[in-house]
């Protein structure tokens, strides 16, 4: 499957691409690092590795351009490879892909990532790229994504359409790996509402405007939900064919909203939804502010303190993911930039559920080193005695993950 996918990709690149292959301009980037994560408990699972995991990654970026920068072409594929879960050593492709600019109109044409969202915690209306929920648990990492998009420049805002031709399934940890629940998810054997599986033919328009001090933008997405529900099985692998959960991908209509207003030193943020599918038609919301001290005790450093809700009229997770993680929920936090040549900068915050006894935090701390070197240290702990929430299954998970990357 995927390699048809990939041929498809190359062939449709290939052919976009034709009317003018001399490059004028020809640019190679990119990075590698090494990462390696300390839990500070031993599993919770049978099966999990007790405490240290390291890995390598590389991300190169490849870049031409011509006809003066109206036709541009990008590729840029990634590995990591991991000592202790298997799942999480794998490559993809983020993006490859065709670009043409008009005078008031883009084609982009090939794999690509398109982020929508202004909050900070939760993103609920991104929702065009599937998660890399095997490199980190936090949503921030997403699979490339076939797609054309046309997008249109008008006054009264920009009209982007987009085809979505081969769903991406979503990664998950192994029996070996951490940061999973107590069964083990079986991501080879995903199942489908739609008789077309990954081949469905997903769509979206999305409208985005800036008026005044606002920028809002909204959406319609018709298509395969990027979050399964599980299906409990007894699986054909594993000692006696142990009991695991099959993602079931259901279709969706999905209408989005985000809205940010900037006034003076504050950020207002806001995302909501409203999901329709065969199980559930259910709207979830995401609101806060961030405001941001400029230069505090008179340092060029700033500091910025964040509040956000997020609510969700499903309710409660449970094990097939038919619930909500973030259905009343409290997020605070605080991010500082030292706003000095090495680009130092702590995010950190704390998420409570105000139905359970259920805390996490989160530090993300980064530094350049140097013209070429960049440090992330990331602190994320788990707090939770109810079994019935979240953050139980991974409430032993608490890890430090250090991350050394080298640009080039």
């Amino acid at each position: 499957m995927a390699a048809k996918w990939l041929t498809a990709t190359a062939v449709s690149l290939t052919l976009a691409a034709s009317t003018n292959v001399l490059a004028e301009e020809f640019e190679l980037s990119g990075k590698v690092g090494m990462d390696a994560r300390y839990f500070l408990e031993d599993s919770q699972y049978s099966g999990q590795f007790d405490n240290s995991q390291f890995s390598v990654f590389v991300e190169p970026e490849f870049y031409w351009s011509w006809n003066n920068g109206d036709d541009s072409l990008t590729f840029k594929p990634y590995y990591r490879l991991d000592n202790q879960d298997d799942e999480r050593s794998h490559g993809d492709i983020r993006e490859f892909s065709y670009i043409h600019a008009g005078d008031d109109w883009e084609l982009r044409a090939g794999i690509r990532k398109e982020f929508w969202g202004v909050t900070e915690f939760q993103h609920l209306v991104d929702v065009i790229n599937q998660s890399d929920s095997i490199e980190d648990v936090d949503g921030e990492d997403k699979l490339g994504q076939l797609m054309v998009n046309l997008s249109l420049v008008e006054d009264w805002g920009i009209v982007d359409l987009y085809l979505l031709p081969g769903f991406r399934e979503r990664t998950f940890a192994s029996e070996d790996g951490r940061l999973r629940g107590p069964v083990v998810i079986n991501g080879d054997d995903a199942e489908y509402e739609s008789s077309a599986g990954q081949q469905h033919l997903d769509f979206a328009v999305r409208w985005s405007h800036t008026l005044g001090n606002f920028d809002i933008g909204s959406y319609w997405f018709h298509g395969t939900n990027r979050e399964p529900v599980f299906i409990l099985s007894q699986g054909q692998s594993g000692e006696g064919g142990q009991t695991e959960l099959t993602p079931y991908y259901q279709q969706m209509d999905q209408l989005g909203l985000d809205v940010q207003a900037t006034i003076e030193d504050w950020l207002w943020k806001f995302e909501s939804i409203y999901r329709h599918t065969e199980t559930d038609n259910f709207w979830a919301a995401q609101a806060g502010f961030e405001y941001t001290y400029v230069g505090v005790m008179d340092t060029v450093a700033d500091v910025g303190l964040l509040l956000e809700y997020g609510w969700d009229s499903r309710g409660e997770a449970d094990l097939r993911s038919t619930g909500a993680a973030m259905q009343n929920d409290l997020f605070i936090g605080s991010r500082l930039a030292f706003n000095d040549v090495q680009s130092s900068e702590i995010l950190f915050g704390m998420g409570a559920d105000l139905e359970h006894n259920a805390v996490s935090f989160v530090m993300e701390a980064t530094r350049r080193f140097g013209e070429d070197y960049k440090v992330n240290l990331d602190i994320r702990l788990y707090q939770s005695n109810d079994p019935f929430d979240a953050l139980y299954s991974i409430k032993d998970d608490d890890h430090l993950q250090l991350t050394v990357e080298r640009y080039f």
